[in-house]
């Protein structure tokens, strides 16, 4: 994506992979052929690919810039954690995206999750002498308390594949002193605050930036792909709780619809960022930039 300025803060994106990643009937449960390429006829092309029949999906971290902060909002696989394929990704994209940001380790203030699943948390830590460690030595970390701990529950079970995502990517932040447990209206200051959409993961929340009358929200997994738009109630096969995740994807698109917010998916490819409009009982996605 290129560069989102809202008001004082500018956004941009460090991309990991993308590219055709998956089929929609894979994807989505209830997913309708019939439907489904009606849909994808009208919509822009860069969300699938014809030649696999393939969605585009992007596995992304934003980087969010305020007058005060330096911020990450989720940050993708990360490096030897030894996740199977297909989610070996290499590290080196996301590492030449930080740096060509201008960016070092040490410059972020605070890493926001809006969920705790693999590919939003990879970059959490990395490995050091054989222990996981913070791999931002100054951030606050900020987790959901409630979805800490449903995945701190869940690894207890063993129930937490592929590989130990709580255990290399979270719990040795707060062993470390470095995260912040908070509730569903936290707000770090006027600029940065949390919406609660529950259902993709336990305690998924959407992080909100407002800048001079301007908004912009980062929306995690709360949509995967735009045909989410066009139809709400097509949840993931990676959704906790399916009826939740579309509860809550068609309230926060009904929200936003129609207010010049901008929406920021992380797995939507460029430009990522877009307009929602509404259109009877169903959402279009417009992308910006």
């Amino acid at each position: 994506m290129q560069t989102l300025k809202i008001g004082d803060v500018t956004i941009t994106s460090i991309v990991e992979r993308d590219g055709p990643w998956r089929k929609p009937e894979e994807m989505f449960p209830a997913y309708d052929p019939e439907i489904g390429r009606r849909h994808l006829a009208e919509l822009d092309p860069v969300v699938f690919d014809p030649a696999s029949g393939k969605m585009v999906i992007t596995y992304q971290t934003f980087i969010v810039r305020t007058p005060k902060h330096t911020i990450l909002i989720d940050t993708c696989t990360g490096e030897d954690k030894g996740y199977p394929p297909p989610m070996d990704f290499p590290k080196k994209p996301w590492l030449d995206g930080f740096r060509a940001a201008g960016l070092r380790f040490e410059d972020i203030d605070y890493v926001f999750c809006t969920h705790l699943h693999i590919d939003h948390t990879g970059w959490n830590t990395v490995l050091r002498d054989g222990r996981w460690v913070p791999t931002f030595p100054n951030a606050k970390y900020i987790f959901h308390k409630g979805e800490y701990a449903a995945w701190e529950e869940a690894t207890r079970r063993g129930a937490n594949p592929p590989g130990n995502v709580w255990r290399y990517n979270c719990e040795p932040i707060v062993a470390a002193g470095q995260a912040l447990l908070v509730d569903d209206d936290y707000a770090l200051d006027d600029t940065i605050s949390l919406t609660p959409t529950p259902g993709h993961s336990p305690c998924h929340c959407c992080v909100n930036i407002r800048s001079r009358g301007q908004q912009a929200v980062v929306s995690g997994d709360l949509m995967h792909h735009a045909l989410q738009c066009r139809e709400p109630d097509w949840s993931t096969i990676f959704d906790w709780d399916p009826k939740q995740a579309a509860r809550s994807r068609r309230a926060f698109l009904s929200k936003v619809a129609g207010t010049g917010t901008y929406v920021l998916p992380i797995h939507f490819p460029h430009p990522t960022t877009g307009l929602v409009e509404a259109d009877g009982d169903r959402f279009r996605y417009t992308f910006v930039g």
